[in-house]
């Protein structure tokens, strides 16, 4: 399937660039906060004040941008003005800094407008994935697309670290320009007769619909329950590591690296193990296997190598179970949704699915400081196995395959 896909000229472009895009961000992933350290002096309160500017649009306005891009007649181009719009946003920083204008209030603009742009590229593009890729090929196309998000969670990192040594925070930021302005190329090449829209959704007849949808209510509220608790796990994870397990910042940063290559496993394995066990179980596979080794974290003692190889084993794990994850879930979240809703459906799982990482973060520093880093650790990564649940007592249990 993997094949015949990629003879196809507008998927073939359109996964590249998805690809290249990929890569550009983990770069800025990266150097933004450098810069917003080491060019403007932020402190702990300021870099969380950036991650939020960058993730509030997705609370703000998902849902309502769903609605909007059902009706437009073009997301294509919604994308293409998403990528040159975030490119122009990147390009100003380095300008700023040059010119000694570079500040955190800029900063926190800059970040919630490229948020916005991001949501929105992210929105119209469940909508172009369909109409771009038949049915029974939804799953390789996501084990496709998903693959190029590993190897960026791989390579990305490094790159942008060797970027921002070689040339500064605010140049190594015109990577990811040039990653969105060859999205944007090769969006431009893609020819495809998007589908008109029946009807016109509004954002609460979205979320009416996702939750009296059997399938679709069961994934959001597991994925949910996982997001939850993963991010507990998240606001912990390098203070612990770092301070109770001892593990240097250089080792922590190979350790991560290299569990990522466990998503490029996960990639390659999502198709032959949808076919094999069928889409709902892989699926229910993955809200396992994702949480599962992440257990390991809180268990790590001993010699300082068996500490390091738990924790590998820990990434590894996790990013191959996120990655089963995702492609199933995307897959049937995709099938299940009928065309004319498919943006507005996405709005609805990005607005609850992240806008409850901010509150298991802050949940996890609460946790964190009354009960302890360690036993709230436990509560994460057991907890987190709580997402199984909704799904298991659903009809996704008995999906075979998406027809």
């Amino acid at each position: 399937m993997t094949d015949t896909l990629l003879r196809r000229a507008p998927f073939r472009r359109y996964w590249a660039a998805q690809t290249v895009s990929l890569f550009g961000d983990q770069v800025t992933l990266l150097a933004m906060p450098l810069l917003a350290v080491l060019a403007v002096g932020a402190g702990p309160a300021e870099m969380g004040y950036l991650t939020a500017a960058a993730l509030l649009p997705n609370l703000l306005f998902s849902m309502s941008a769903g609605a909007w891009v059902d009706r437009h007649p073009n997301r294509r181009r919604l994308m293409i003005g998403a990528d040159l719009g975030r490119a122009a946003l990147l390009l100003a920083i380095p300008l700023l800094w040059w010119a000694d204008h570079l500040t955190l209030t800029v900063l926190y603009a800059v970040a919630f407008a490229a948020g916005t742009l991001s949501m929105l590229f992210e929105v119209a593009h469940s909508s172009l994935f369909a109409t771009l890729v038949e049915r029974p090929d939804y799953v390789a196309a996501n084990s496709l697309i998903n693959g190029s998000r590993a190897m960026s969670y791989v390579a990305g990192p490094s790159a942008g670290g060797l970027l921002v040594q070689v040339f500064t925070a605010p140049f190594a930021l015109l990577a990811d320009v040039l990653t969105f302005l060859a999205s944007a190329a090769f969006l431009r090449r893609v020819e495809v007769a998007e589908r008109p829209t029946e009807s016109v959704e509004r954002s609460g007849n979205g979320l009416r619909f996702v939750l009296t949808h059997p399938v679709l209510r069961a994934i959001l509220l597991g994925t949910t329950t996982l997001n939850l608790f993963n991010y507990i796990f998240a606001a912990l994870f390098v203070l612990y590591v770092t301070t109770r397990l001892h593990i240097a910042p250089g080792t922590l940063g190979v350790i991560v690296g290299l569990g990522a290559v466990g998503g490029l496993l996960g990639a390659g394995l999502a198709g032959p193990l949808s076919r094999r066990i069928g889409i709902g179980p892989a699926l229910i596979l993955g809200l396992i296997v994702f949480p599962a080794p992440l257990i390991l974290v809180p268990l790590a003692h001993g010699p300082q190598r068996v500490v390091v190889a738990m924790l590998f084993l820990a990434e590894f794990g996790a990013a191959l179970g996120v990655m089963l994850l995702d492609i199933a879930a995307g897959s049937v979240q995709t099938a299940a949704t009928p065309a004319h809703r498919l943006a507005v459906v996405a709005g609805v799982n990005r607005t609850i699915n992240y806008g409850i990482r901010p509150i298991g973060a802050v949940l996890g520093g609460t946790l964190g400081a009354f009960l302890g880093v360690r036993p709230a650790l436990w509560i994460a990564t057991v907890g987190a196995l709580l997402g199984v649940v909704w799904v298991w007592f659903s009809p996704v249990r008995e999906l075979r395959r998406i027809q």
